[in-house]
């Protein structure tokens, strides 16, 4: 199969007139896993959310291609269609959505002839088991009710399911405990290969550890100011993000506004 590449290059981006990344570059090909790690609030979420296009992250400069196609001429949903995904680190509880239709629909939304419903039937089945998720939640509406940890499998079952070039984990690991973290990193595992590739974010040293990243990257203000492997995480560990400034002379700013993606995507008018 032929690579694709994510590509990002010089993006700026602000949210409320605040400047959140501020000439980042960085480019993820398929068959590679990257580690993206740095303080609270310097960007790693919104550069995320910036590629699947959350309206309230205003691309004020720069470029994102992925496959040689321009992403920030793309609708949320075209961005999926090509093969990105998001797992949103806070999965938003949709009432009125079956779960199952939700991942069926999801699929067929990729395909130019809908999935039969036996074959749907069966991979949800495999799948579910696979990331430990009662096949129950298929009848339930989608997150209502879900635990933390029911969510974030759930988000694992979307992958699986739709088998996307380039994922986009943003702390899918937060909140579980060491069985649903073995299950996180066993399904990044198995996904690994030519066709996939994905962004981490998790401040959890154990989940780099099962998967082991082959790039990481450190991002400050808004930038990748180092890039490395596993050395760059064993330093991390050992020292925190001190380094950098005594290294570096990069003086770590304190936490920046955050924004939920509870709504990702949709705009609410009043």
């Amino acid at each position: 199969m032929l690579m694709k590449t994510l590509k990002i290059e010089d993006l700026v981006v602000t949210v409320e007139d605040n400047i959140i990344l501020n000439g980042l570059n960085l480019t993820v090909n398929t068959g590679e896993i990257h580690a993206l790690i740095g303080p609270n609030g310097h960007g790693k979420s919104t550069l995320l959310n910036t590629i699947m296009g959350h309206y309230q992250y205003k691309v004020e400069s720069g470029k994102i291609s992925f496959d040689g196609k321009d992403v920030l001429g793309m609708e949320v949903d075209e961005r999926s269609k090509a093969g990105l995904f998001l797992a949103m680190q806070y999965p938003p509880e949709v009432a009125g959505v079956n779960n199952g239709d939700f991942l069926k629909a999801s699929i067929n939304a990729r395909l130019e002839k809908p999935i039969g419903l036996y074959q749907f039937i069966k991979n949800m089945e495999k799948c579910s088991n696979e990331v430990g998720l009662s096949l129950d939640m298929a009848h339930r509406n989608l997150n209502e009710g879900f635990s933390g940890g029911e969510k974030k499998r759930n988000e694992l079952l979307q992958m699986k399911l739709l088998q996307p070039k380039i994922a986009l984990l943003d702390e899918i690991d937060s909140g579980l405990d060491v069985d649903a973290l073995r299950i996180v990193a066993n399904t990044i595992n198995e996904m690994k290969g030519p066709d996939f590739g994905a962004v981490i974010i998790s401040h959890y040293s154990k989940l780099y550890e099962m998967i082991e990243p082959t790039n990481v990257h450190i991002i400050v203000d808004g930038k990748i100011i180092l890039t490395g492997g596993k050395e760059l995480l064993d330093k991390v560990n050992q020292q925190g993000y001190e380094f950098i400034e005594k290294e570096y002379g990069i003086k770590l700013k304190k936490e920046k506004k955050k924004i939920s993606i509870g709504t990702c995507a949709v705009k609410v008018t009043k």
